[in-house]
């Protein structure tokens, strides 16, 4: 399995040195933009025109695009476009994707400060529709269409893809973040072994 697959890469796009000062005004601007609009109406010359900056300069900061600039500004623990393609290469079947999509969560929920920016999304989404509609859409778009590209076609694929997804965060949730035990305290390989039938359940059935 793909070393990303056991320890999530920082999410690039924020620059350093005395580049900072404008990089963080287009962030604010970023946030404003993506907390009023979603993640989906947002362009990049959207938020370069709220943070008063050619969109050129956007560009410079954040050459991987909006979802760059969105992990930047959300301050993610990784970048989807350039993590998830290393986590799911080569996977042989449906049954592989199943089982390095469950270690790559368990990998980014098992420690706090990864975590900790999805829980405040979460946490957010929970009490705000512009909130959750912003975090589903960038869910949607650049995390759950990225695993869908490694899994034959079917009707229902997102479908199955959501629920997968749903089942995971849950008992992640459960075990890192509510601590109930035993699941908390339960071996983590223990843990998957126990899942992965019910994950490759939606992905194979």
């Amino acid at each position: 399995m793909p070393a990303a697959a056991e320890r999530p890469r920082r999410g690039r796009g924020r620059p350093a040195g005395g580049e900072t000062n404008k990089a963080e005004l287009i962030l604010d601007a970023a946030r404003r933009e993506f907390a009023a609009a979603g993640y989906d109406a947002v362009s990049l010359r959207g938020i370069a025109r709220a943070a008063g900056v050619d969109p050129a300069l956007v560009h410079h900061y954040f050459p991987g695009g909006k979802e760059a600039v969105f992990v930047a500004a959300m301050q993610l623990p990784f970048n989807p476009a350039e993590v998830l393609p290393l986590v799911f290469a080569d996977a042989a079947d449906p049954d592989e994707v199943a089982e390095r999509m469950v270690r790559f969560i368990f990998s980014i929920w098992r420690e706090a400060d990864s975590r900790a920016p999805f829980l405040a999304l979460l946490r957010s989404a929970t009490g705000s529709e512009t909130a959750a509609a912003m975090m589903r859409s960038f869910v949607a778009s650049a995390l759950f269409s990225r695993v869908a590209e490694h899994l034959p076609p079917a009707p229902d694929l997102a479908l199955r893809v959501n629920l997968a997804a749903a089942h995971i965060i849950g008992v992640v949730l459960m075990r890192y973040v509510i601590g109930v035990e035993p699941l908390a305290s339960a071996d983590e390989d223990e843990v998957i072994e126990r899942m992965l039938p019910a994950i490759r359940g939606y992905f194979g059935g």
